[in-house]
């Protein structure tokens, strides 16, 4: 599109064969060529200027129902993708791909190799081997220690834990490797053998900030189980974990900084009241960092269900269980980084859970509970301006200056609303 006018200039329709279709988180452009994942397991390189096709190849089988969701990645010479899962008994994996002609350079599977020693964290090979872990979610990368990182989602079966006693790595986990080999540098779980169908997939931010009056290279997430951890994002090694939201399965965090899960709080065939409900505290919609305020930004939720367990053979298959009902309530939440604490919460009537941006203005944009887009004081959270919109927000704002306009550009279903900043 025109980023003047918004105007159309080209437009690629992708003849798909089938897979789940969730939607598309993104794209990624480098040089002259734009890159995509399909629903039926494709990575599609274009032609930016035209929208012609220059090649696609496989990232993963259809037939296991894997699909593509996730906006790739480009490091130098790769295209990172993620593959999702329809929560089947098979392993989660990131690869990268050759830019010029979509190869496959390497591939990090979301489970140990048989005989290292995260392997007994699961009770067999094969419940390894079949663990699920799925990297749907955002990567992010630092330069200067050429590290990726990102986050693996659920393991399996989703509800009935019983088949895989043990935490399960590296399901739930955030994970540091190689661009460059796909090496993994360190991982650190945030829910040891979930069984609430908790991904960690939610988007690892960067901070380059000061703990105890020392620099340090940082990585926090918001994660879906309600806690928010802030890692070295050079060594793993876990500086803080606190909550956001409310969480009542965990009876407390050990010296690594995990939470300790409660089994009280794991799905029972009378059911188990938990908190977050299935949904989690947090989603895939991105979280946002503002270095001037010190504070994170994400949209979350305190929410209660009551989690069943219908499975209780030996090897469950599928999910096993689910959850139904319950009380939730939304809002902003602005976490100061350094202590975890929130500094303010914006109330929201409804779920209103968007992607967040934060500007050097002293903004913060997110979607209210009226099909609006709200514009937020950063360091206060007093709203400021909102403009609705016909559908609601269905994508998170992004920004970009032109012609000395700074635009803000949303998707409101299948209309996009571009707004021009400008100072009073």
């Amino acid at each position: 599109m025109d980023a003047r006018t918004g105007r159309e200039i080209w437009h690629f329709s992708w003849p798909s064969k089938g897979g789940i279709h969730i939607g598309n988180r993104g794209v990624a452009v480098s040089g002259n060529w734009l890159y995509f994942e399909t629903p039926d397991c494709n990575l599609v390189s274009l032609n930016i200027k035209d929208g012609k096709e220059r090649w696609h190849k496989p990232i993963c089988d259809l037939e296991q129902m894997y699909f593509g969701s996730a906006a790739p990645l480009i490091i130098g010479n790769h295209v990172i993708v993620g593959v999702s899962g329809d929560d089947t008994d098979v392993p989660g994996y990131l690869a990268a791909h050759d830019p010029e002609t979509g190869e496959v350079q390497w591939r990090w599977y979301a489970h140990p190799q048989p005989g290292d020693p995260e392997a007994k964290s699961w009770p067999s090979v094969e419940a390894m081997m079949h663990g699920g872990g799925m990297t749907w979610g955002a990567t992010t990368y630092d330069p200067v220690l050429n590290l990726l990182y990102f986050g693996t989602g659920n393991p399996q079966p989703v509800i009935a834990g019983k088949a895989r006693a043990g935490d399960n790595l590296y399901t739930e986990s955030i994970i540091a490797v190689s661009p460059d080999t796909g090496r993994m540098a360190w991982y650190f779980q945030s829910s040891p053998h979930d069984t609430h169908d908790w991904d960690a997939n939610q988007t690892p931010v960067l901070i380059d900030g000061v703990i105890d009056g020392k620099p340090r290279k940082l990585l926090a997430q918001a994660s879906r189980n309600g806690y928010f951890f802030v890692l070295d994002r050079a060594t793993g090694k876990n500086i803080s974990t606190s909550t956001f939201a409310t969480a009542n399965w965990a009876k407390g965090i050990g010296p690594n900084g995990q939470p300790i899960p409660n089994p009280a709080k794991e799905p029972q065939l009378d059911g188990a009241l938990v908190t977050p409900n299935q949904g989690g505290a947090a989603n895939w919609q991105p979280p946002a960092f503002n270095p001037e305020t010190g504070l994170f930004y994400v949209d979350a939720a305190n929410a209660y269900s009551v989690y069943y367990l219908y499975d209780t053979e030996d090897k469950p298959e599928g999910w096993g269980g689910n959850d139904r009902g319950g009380f939730q309530e939304s809002f902003l939440a602005a976490i100061d980084y350094k202590t975890g604490k929130t500094k303010w919460a914006h109330k929201w009537e409804g779920g209103a859970r968007s992607g967040l941006l934060t500007t050097a203005g002293n903004l913060v944009f997110s979607t209210g509970s009226s099909n609006d887009i709200v514009a937020l004081n950063a360091t206060t959270g007093a709203a400021l301006w909102h403009a609705g919109l016909l559908n609601g927000v269905t994508n998170s704002p992004i920004t970009y200056e032109l012609d000395g306009v700074q635009y803000v550009v949303v998707a409101g279903g299948d209309v996009m609303y571009t707004f021009a900043m400008r100072a009073k």
